[in-house]
């Protein structure tokens, strides 16, 4: 065989491999389990320990036009 030949089935058989491995992703829904059991996770313990201003202790007042202070 020639080296075009052997580039052209090395290629195809590369494809076929990275063609397998995302069906097995789609298949068995591995992104969405990732999401679920990894990201989900590390993003809620992330957002849900973030210093707050506390909005319950804000005084009520009607105002035109409100002052939005975060920093305080």
């Amino acid at each position: 065989m020639n080296k075009i030949c052997k580039f052209f089935l090395k290629l195809f058989g590369i494809l076929l491999v990275a063609n397998a491995a995302l069906f097995a992703v789609f298949w068995f829904d591995l992104d969405g389990k990732l999401l679920f059991n990894v990201v989900e996770p590390f993003l809620k313990k992330h957002y849900d320990n973030m210093e707050r201003k506390d909005t319950l202790k804000a005084p009520y007042e009607i105002d035109k036009f409100p002052k939005y202070d975060y920093n305080s």
